[in-house]
């Protein structure tokens, strides 16, 4: 199998959360942080349609600004929601690794 055939996580709510819990930022740089940091390029529909979504959740809010690009940051309910997906994650990790190891017994 070739390098990257399987793609790349890419769950935009977790993507976007993950990159707004270092801080805030406009949409841009949670593109550029998210392909640095997971190897995912998103669109910008994608993103933007993303944002709307975790805004309407209560889980990422606008920041006042005056400059043309709104900066966004993590809720406390957006920090909760991460964590509980970081701790799934972690558990199908978990079990995919110990069934790894049962394949290569065989």
């Amino acid at each position: 199998m070739k390098s990257g055939e399987l793609g790349r996580f890419a769950d935009t709510s977790f993507l976007i959360l993950s990159s707004l819990a270092s801080g805030p930022k406009h949409g841009y740089a949670m593109m550029e942080d998210i392909l640095k940091f997971s190897g995912t390029q998103l669109e910008p529909g994608t993103l933007y349609g993303a944002i709307t979504r975790l805004e309407k959740r209560g889980w990422i809010r606008a920041l006042d600004s005056e400059e043309r690009r709104k900066p966004y940051e993590i809720t406390s309910d957006g920090a909760t929601a991460l964590k509980k997906q970081v701790e799934t994650l972690e558990q199908v990790s978990s079990v995919g690794r110990s069934r790894l190891q049962i394949l290569e017994g065989f």
